[in-house]
């Protein structure tokens, strides 16, 4: 009997982390809301940019904070009402059409490795692609415009906790650091807990209307080859 119940325990156990890593990711939804039926839901994002890379300790790209930075550098070419951003953490079987595949992705996508994320989208001051460049990126004035640390709208990680992040940002016209227009930003993630950045990840942008030629690279020299 005992062995019965062991079996049936280690079945249910194994189940229910086969479903955490399972867990397909739903459509992008922006902050606007439609009326299905007796459903209210979240209309998807027009355009989504996809990055899947790999974070390891050493690759940090500065301490900020008390915390250990990677960023993720974006090319926005057009005015936006909105941005969305969004990170999972690992990416696991997840399949993504055509996304950005770093080389750390690629050697060490079988990884099972992942981190309680915290993402934040910031604007710079470099607003023309010829003023773009490594030590220009390093000392532009960058401003945070919004920040997310665990969402309930994204899968869970194979823990069964909600530490997968999403953030929404709408323009403020009004403010000339706090809108989104034209120019250059970055998603920088980190970890809210002590410990070290470590595992596969999946990044994403998004905006409600089409922003072609928007661009995302791990560094401002894999960045100006895309653009």
């Amino acid at each position: 009997m005992k062995t019965k119940i062991l079996i049936l325990f280690t079945v249910i156990a194994f189940g229910s982390h086969f479903g955490a890593q399972a867990q397909k990711l739903k459509k992008f939804g922006s902050s606007t809301e439609k009326k299905m039926g007796p459903k209210t839901i979240k209309v998807p994002y027009t355009d989504v940019v996809s990055y899947l890379g790999y974070a390891a300790p050493g690759n940090e790209d500065e301490t900020r904070e008390g915390k250990k930075f990677y960023y993720i550098y974006v090319w926005i070419p057009a005015v936006a009402p909105e941005l969305g951003v969004r990170m999972m953490s690992p990416v696991g079987k997840t399949k993504i059409k055509n996304a950005t595949m770093a080389k750390a992705y690629e050697a060490n996508a079988k990884s099972s490795e992942y981190f309680d994320t915290y993402i934040t989208l910031e604007r710079s001051d470099i607003i023309s692609k010829d003023k773009i460049s490594a030590e220009a990126a390093k000392s532009a004035k960058w401003t945070k415009l919004e920040y997310n640390d665990d969402s309930s709208e994204m899968p869970k990680q194979p823990s069964g906790s909600s530490y997968n992040s999403l953030l929404r940002y709408k323009s403020q016209v009004g403010d000339p650091l706090k809108a989104l227009t034209v120019g250059l930003y970055r998603i920088g993630f980190t970890t809210y807990k002590k410990g070290e950045v470590k595992g596969t990840f999946l990044a994403q942008v998004a905006a409600p209307i089409k922003l072609p030629g928007v661009a995302m690279a791990k560094t401002i020299e894999e960045l100006k080859k895309a653009l």
